[in-house]
């Protein structure tokens, strides 16, 4: 007898694939079993038990051809004669007998088989064989997309990600953490969060705009006191569940493989059900338990009629109807499944009842085949799509990261990162962080904080804890705020930089701190919405005086003007996009200082001219050629730094004389060849530099500029320095390698303070021994070649090389 355990192959699955059978499948998963009970017990019975029984019939043979002897030979031979009387003296020898056939056992054999095979229905032949083999069809289809290589894959994906999911230890502390929140709580902070939603950049404690905190739950704060409950190993393993859930349901929501399949293996069922149900109610009266054979074997019997007994008719007429009953309920139960396929959306799956249970409302809702399987999950039991949500939501997401990140960034940890930036503050700089520790507010003494390619970053209420923090940097971050520390920043936040890649990253409540006084905007944009460059109003910022736009804008935005009253410093570096319509320099009446890098500007502004209290010009990197303008500089009385370097002026007009108020002058990186004597009628010059010309005369009087500090004409073609130059006893920069010359006056002894002289490059063959009266100057601010160092006296130059 086969064991039934033999077709187990066909309907079990690996243990884990029971979450994906709902109750009918399981139900119809037990029919196959007791379907196949039926087939299996009936083949056995097939092969154990003889199949037919039979015997020959008499035949009355005709009077008018048969003699009177034939007849009584056949009487005598199948009459059946009266039983003989048992003698009283032997009962032993009583025997019975029947009709004698003359037929031997093998005769018999041969009868049985024959009729069988010719007299005998097919369906009652082959009935448990039908059986068995629908059965196994049926298995097959209940199961194929458990087999198929298509689906089976993401099968087995989707469920080793659900158990890691349902397991892991993060999804029990989430879910515990919000159902033990109570209702109360839950109330305030909806009401909170529809208050935010009508409020922006209105009164203290409201949130400004829709990328402030009220779309951030307040329950996404990690609690310190449990932040030890998850440790780094648990915390790693869910952050990569957080990963493969991401992959998987891009992967999975691309096609509905499993849902097509699904509905054609049940449609499969109702249709073999159909065909089973028509042809065994027609057929099943066809198992009899008498059949009449006639077979033309009497040459070889004597015999041409029989009379048979189907052995098993009975039995098989029992197993048939109790098949048809469970082939009719495994029928129906396929049409319920039809019914529930076509009647519900299973390519959409909605968690709206998980984001009202659990308040975690950013779980998206999904389609395809991963909503087919997370339905067919509901079926088996609706808490693993619950704790599997866990893993759809940013939120939870971010909260973990925010966990690892306090876990990994230990306050002594991050004190060690801590440096003096360039406005001498203390500052703590992050980099290429998943989010922006907590631990970050436990360091009191911070001055600056420093955010780089970082997103998500979320600046919670606790930032009010950094009493000192004056500073704030963000390069490439997207920043949500709580509305307590946008009120903290309101009051002590004196200088923010922004790095962006679009103007729309611009923090919108940047706009609101009052006490801001320097602000730096760094980004590029496109050259079509340059254009169109517009910024909000900077009237709240009461207090800027700094304001810095690197960029490539065509104009300058005209929010600019609102802070034109109190504006001191305006630097724009235009990364070479043409800066045109410059007419509102002109309404910035108290600007001091004004950079126009890289601007490609072909002319000095002429809007330049009306700034009566500006001291410091920077018109570096542009394409001016021609400079005849500067005699408009003379109007400028405050004017003290003028920085024309990096362009391609040819020469210095004469005019440049007026401009007596100047104290450094950069004419650097330009093509200047000759120097005009009234230049040097600007003697309140401390600091020129007219490195990188094609200079070939220095004129004596230079000597003029007795307050002369700097002086640089590196890469020149300078052949010969005048005497009248050592005469600037005030020198201490003096710069002039790479040129052409090959003596070095003795007189540069007279520069008693010089401590820094660059003269590598030159043809000199000896270094003037005077330079030991230089007693500021030492070996680290002297640069030359080592062999012309060597020509100084031994005891010049041990003089140099001490400290």
């Amino acid at each position: 007898m086969i064991p039934v355990t033999e077709f187990r192959q066909f309907s079990e699955q690996q243990p884990a694939f029971r979450v994906l059978k709902p109750w009918w499948d399981v139900f119809t998963d037990y029919l196959s079993v007791a379907m196949l009970m039926i087939g299996v017990f009936g083949c056995t019975l097939q092969v154990m038990q003889d199949k037919i029984i039979c015997l020959p019939k008499r035949v009355q043979p005709a009077q008018n051809h048969t003699s009177v002897s034939n007849v009584s030979q056949a009487v005598a031979s199948t009459t059946p004669l009266p039983p003989p009387k048992p003698s009283p003296g032997n009962p032993a020898t009583v025997e019975m007998k029947g009709l004698k056939t003359d037929l031997d056992l093998q005769q018999y054999s041969f009868i049985n088989q024959m009729c069988y095979e010719r007299a005998l229905h097919w369906y009652a032949k082959y009935f448990p064989y039908l059986v068995l083999i629908h059965t196994l069809v049926f298995m097959l289809c209940s199961n194929f997309w458990f087999k198929f290589p298509g689906s089976s894959s993401k099968i087995e994906h989707f469920i080793s990600i659900l158990g890691k999911c349902f397991d892991s230890p993060w999804t029990t502390r989430a879910l515990s953490e919000v159902s033990g929140e109570d209702s109360e709580e839950k109330d305030n902070r909806k009401n909170n969060m529809n208050r935010s939603n009508t409020t922006q950049s209105g009164p203290e404690g409201s949130l400004v705009n829709s990328q402030s905190l009220k779309s951030i739950p307040e329950k996404f704060v990690v609690d310190k006191s449990t932040a030890g409950a998850l440790d780094k190993k648990e915390g790693e393993q869910a952050k990569a569940l957080f990963e493969k859930v991401k992959k998987f349901r891009l992967h999975v929501e691309e096609g509905d493989i499993l849902y097509a399949m699904y509905v054609r293996q049940t449609v499969l069922k109702v249709i073999k059900f159909l065909i089973i149900i028509a042809y065994n109610s027609a057929l099943v009266s066809k198992v009899q338990f008498t059949v009449d054979c006639n077979v033309d074997i009497q040459d070889m019997t004597g015999y041409k009629n029989f009379s048979c007994n189907h052995t098993m008719a009975h039995l098989f007429s029992k197993l048939s109807f109790c098949y048809l009953c469970f082939v009719s309920i495994y029928g129906l139960t396929c049409l319920y499944t039809l019914y529930w396929l076509f009647y519900r959306s299973l390519r959409e799956y909605s968690f709206e009842y998980v984001r009202q249970e659990t308040g975690i409302d950013d779980i998206p809702d999904v389609k395809n085949d991963f909503a087919f399987m997370l339905h067919m999950i509901d079926q088996y039991d609706p808490l693993y799509s619950k704790r599997f949500a866990v893993f759809l939501s940013e939120v939870s997401e971010n909260k973990l990261k925010q966990l690892n990140l306090n876990n990994e960034w230990t306050p002594d940890k991050l004190r060690q990162k801590l440096q003096t930036n360039a406005h001498n503050r203390l500052e703590l700089p992050l980099i290429m962080l998943s989010g922006l520790p907590d631990t970050v507010f436990e360091i009191t003494e911070l001055q600056s904080l420093k955010l780089e390619i970082i997103k998500n970053v979320m600046i919670p209420a606790t930032i009010a804890q950094l009493d000192n923090l004056q500073e704030l940097s963000l390069h490439q971050c997207s920043v949500k705020i709580h509305s307590a520390a946008l009120s903290f920043l309101k009051e002590n936040l004196k200088v923010l930089s922004v790095k962006f890649d679009d103007m729309r990253e611009l923090p919108p409540w940047m706009y609101g701190l009052r006490n801001l006084e320097e602000l730096y905007l760094v980004g590029s944009l496109s050259h079509d919405i340059s254009k169109n460059i517009t910024l909000e109003s900077l009237r709240d910022l009461k207090s800027l005086k700094i304001l810095s736009i690197k960029s490539n804008v065509s104009k300058i935005p005209q929010a600019v003007v609102d802070v034109s009253s109190h504006l001191q410093k305006m630097c724009i570096h235009n990364d070479g996009t043409k800066l045109v319509m410059l007419n509102n320099l002109k309404k910035m009446t108290n600007l001091t200082e004004l950079e126009l890098v890289h601007c490609d500007l072909e002319r000095i502004p002429h809007a330049v001219f009306s700034l009566l209290s500006l001291q410091e010009l920077d018109l570096k990197e542009n394409n001016l050629k021609s400079i005849e303008e500067i005699v408009s500089f003379q109007h400028l009385r405050k004017l003290t730094v003028l920085k024309l370097w990096h362009n391609s002026i040819t020469y210095i007009p004469e005019h440049i004389k007026k401009l007596t108020s100047l104290e450094r002058l950069s004419f650097s990186h330009n093509k200047i060849e000759v120097l005009p004597s009234h230049l040097f009628l600007c003697n309140k010059i401390r600091y020129l530099d007219l490195s990188y010309n094609d200079i070939r005369f220095i004129p004596p009087e230079v000597g003029v500029l007795q307050s002369l500090q700097y002086f640089s004409i590196t890469c020149n073609k300078v052949e010969s320095l005048p005497d009248e130059l050592y005469f600037c006893k005030k020198l201490k920069t003096l710069k002039i390698g790479k040129n052409s010359l090959s003596v070095l006056s003795p007189k540069i002894g007279n520069l008693l303070f010089l401590s820094y002289l660059d003269v590598k490059g030159n043809h000199f063959e000896i270094l003037p021994p005077e330079l030991g009266d230089c007693r500021a100057l030492k070996r680290a601010g002297l640069v030359v070649e080592d062999a012309l160092f060597e020509t100084l006296p031994s005891d010049v130059r041990e003089q140099m090389k001490a400290e």
